[in-house]
């Protein structure tokens, strides 16, 4: 049987992630910052080194393990204050750091490290600079680690989705016209939804696809395919 960690578990995507793995017949470690939205097997702040360590070290042999842990900051950088800017890099990609860290030293049968960038870090979005810096981040990340660790069968791959109806971007979705905006963005006409996502991190998961280390699978709606976010469908 397979098993899987999720880091952020209680996440949209975590939790319809778990639903997947599990309905598989994998079994499924699940941590979160608290015990509000699950019941997480950890408490864990992933930006916590040595926190992420103790946790990989308790769960042993694993065959994979997904960083959902970031936040949402639409903001130009002139209205970005420090505070904003550390928060939003610690949540994204100093949590994919230490998960990296942590899979390099404990993963030592290889298996597949997921982590999530986002289509801002591929396309100018207006508003989205620590977003799109903590992101790009993680995607140049992914694609060292890949190079580092093949020797030890451990692979890295990204999903990058686009808009996505989740926990994170409920305050988007409830402002009418900038949903429909949002919409109009990506050319398949619509955001994306959680499974969707999850349905991404399952196929690097999967052992069948274990010959694809160092990739970015974007899951956006057509949108990371564009030069330019202004784009109205046909």
């Amino acid at each position: 049987m397979a098993r899987y960690l999720i880091v952020a578990a209680s996440s949209s995507i975590g939790q319809k992630l778990t639903e997947m793995l599990e309905s598989s017949g994998c079994e499924v470690i699940k941590t979160a910052r608290d015990n509000s939205k699950i019941s997480p097997d950890f408490i864990l702040n992933a930006a916590d080194f040595t926190a992420t360590e103790e946790v990989f070290k308790k769960v042993g042999e694993i065959d994979g393990v997904v960083n959902l842990s970031g936040s949402l900051l639409l903001k130009g950088a002139h209205l970005t204050s420090q505070e904003d800017y550390s928060s939003v890099i610690e949540s994204s990609l100093t949590t994919s750091f230490s998960v990296c860290r942590a899979a390099a030293k404990y993963m030592k049968n290889g298996g597949s490290v997921v982590l999530i960038s986002s289509v801002a870090a591929m396309i100018g979005i207006p508003n989205h600079e620590a977003i799109a810096a903590a992101k790009a981040g993680i995607v140049g990340l992914a694609r060292s680690a890949a190079a580092t660790y093949a020797g030890q069968n451990l692979r890295f791959n990204v999903v990058s989705p686009g808009l996505t109806e989740t926990n994170l971007t409920k305050q988007i979705f409830a402002n009418e016209k900038a949903l429909e905006i949002s919409k109009a963005m990506h050319p398949l006409g619509r955001v994306g939804r959680a499974e969707e996502i999850a349905s991404a991190i399952e196929f690097f998961l999967n052992p069948k696809n274990s010959w694809i280390t160092g990739q970015v699978l974007g899951v956006d709606g057509g949108l990371g395919a564009l030069k330019s976010k202004n784009v109205v469908r046909n």
